[in-house]
């Protein structure tokens, strides 16, 4: 059974927090999704990891190409099917299944903040998950680092 992180972002943009978290995943040797509902975000994504901080480079995709099932990182729109994947991050209000946390090592939700329909959308995945008897992990950065700040354990 997979775990399921939620990350509150109160100073950080979605591609500026994705960064770490997508290193840390390729650290593990993990295959990522980041699955997304709005393909300009995911195809502002592609570009930033292209450029990535400095020198570095993040290996990845944008789905559609001819070596999607390689990519360690592949940005993937919601309704689209992604290959097999270790860690399944979720952006833009995407949603993802019990079934699919169950398949993965983790599962990541990322939501903004300043955008009340990203609030809402997380709030009612994690009611979902915790009354599916999931368990979940909520981390918030307001204290300039992140926290964990609330833990479900599963039934």
């Amino acid at each position: 059974m997979g775990e399921v992180y939620f990350y509150h972002l109160t100073r950080q943009s979605i591609n500026e927090a994705l960064v770490p978290l997508l290193k840390k995943c390729l650290d593990n040797n993990w295959r990522v999704v980041v699955r997304g509902t709005d393909l300009k975000l995911l195809e502002a994504l592609d570009e930033t990891l292209w450029e990535g901080p400095g020198n570095e480079f993040l290996p990845h995709g944008l789905l559609g190409g001819a070596h999607d099932s390689d990519q360690p990182v592949l940005l993937v729109p919601e309704g689209q099917v992604a290959p097999p994947h270790d860690c399944l991050i979720c952006i833009s209000n995407a949603s993802v299944t019990s079934e699919e946390v169950s398949l993965a090592k983790r599962v990541c939700i990322i939501f903004q903040d300043d955008s009340p329909s990203d609030v809402e959308h997380a709030r009612n995945q994690w009611k979902k998950f915790l009354d599916e008897g999931l368990s979940a992990k909520y981390w918030d950065q307001s204290s300039g680092s992140w926290e964990l700040k609330a833990e479900t354990l599963p039934k």
